[in-house]
């Protein structure tokens, strides 16, 4: 019986014992804390039916508006570090950045962290202007059934995505793509996601369940079952062991977390950081990964982590300040 013969028949147990032992044995116990970093909150495209920006961009008169201030950009990575977390990739809408500036910005980023930065910017065939301060791209599939990701996001060709990848492979980059579970996929689907990946030769695959946002066609349509998206990522472990996998849960969802590290992920992602950090939903994530019988790389609650001396830029102290501000102001109380 195969794997997708086995969430049909609803074996999940089967699977996720076979996905523990097989990311034991190929990637240890780790699990990584991921950031999403966003560089805008609006998209000139807009219309993938799910996402947050497609309800943004009529009620955005001047883009460039919806660009974050690049000092506050810095901070959050200063303090991704800190915090021991890996940043899972920047992103922004499209129209919004030239690939110089983006470029400007990972590389600085690169500087902060000693690490190269993974991208999310959409369909590009701009990637030879990328250098050493990228590690790889990402590509927002989001659900692999070439039909019905047409539907879902009908200006994102899926054959535009592939070529992207392709040319983000020959010039040296490693590959990702995303995958959003609970937007009315099929099991079946899972063909169509295994043959992708196969065919790109993905190294990386970021898994999200569906948030349902105000003002899009998917409002009113509740979260994937907790079994049902772990068994997704369960067969994809399965069927390649050495790819590395994120998952992403939301706030109202941090039980989540146990099953889909049982599952197969490497890392956990999704998290509103300076509103979760050193709380209790913080913790939470912490005792998720404890009760897996996994370790945490970083931290979730570590307020000392926070006050480091800022050496390299300085002039990112206020922003900087400002996030720490945050963390403190929902522990409900204020730091002496």
């Amino acid at each position: 019986m195969d794997v997708i013969d086995k969430i049909n028949n609803r074996e999940i147990f089967d699977l996720l014992a076979e996905s523990d032992r097989i990311t034991r044995k190929v990637h240890g116990k780790s699990v990584s804390l991921e950031r999403a970093i966003f560089l805008s909150w609006w998209c000139e495209k807009g219309d993938c039916k799910f996402c947050y920006m497609s309800s943004q961009k009529d009620r955005i008169d001047e883009p460039e508006k919806a660009r974050r201030h690049v000092k506050g950009i810095y901070a959050e990575a200063e303090l991704t570090k800190r915090m021991g977390w890996n940043i899972e990739f920047l992103s922004g809408g499209y129209g919004i950045y030239t690939s110089e500036e983006i470029r400007e910005i990972s590389q600085t980023i690169y500087d902060i962290t000693d690490n190269p930065v993974w991208l999310n910017i959409g369909i590009t065939d701009e990637l030879d202007q990328y250098g050493d301060e990228i590690v790889g791209i990402t590509g927002a599939v989001e659900t692999a059934n070439p039909q019905f990701h047409d539907v879902v996001c009908p200006s994102k060709s899926l054959n535009d995505i592939k070529n992207m990848l392709v040319q983000a492979g020959e010039l040296g980059f490693k590959k990702a793509i995303t995958i959003i579970i609970g937007l009315g996929e099929k099991v079946e689907d899972l063909n169509d996601l295994f043959s992708l990946i196969e065919e790109l030769d993905i190294d990386r695959i970021i898994f999200y369940s569906l948030n349902p946002h105000p003002d899009t066609e998917y409002n009113l349509t509740p979260q994937p079952a907790s079994l049902y998206y772990a068994s997704i990522v369960a067969t994809v472990r399965i069927r390649f062991p050495n790819i590395e996998i994120i998952t992403g849960t939301w706030t109202d969802n941090l039980a989540n977390i146990g099953v889909l590290l049982k599952a197969g992920s490497n890392g956990l992602t999704k998290f509103p950081l300076f509103k979760m950090y050193g709380n209790r939903y913080g913790k939470r994530v912490e005792e998720e990964v404890y009760w897996a019988d996994r370790d945490l790389v970083g931290s979730f609650s570590d307020m000392d982590r926070l006050d480091q001396e800022n050496i390299l830029r300085p002039e990112l102290d206020p922003f900087i300040q400002r996030y720490i501000d945050m963390c403190y102001d929902n522990l409900n109380i204020k730091k002496i």
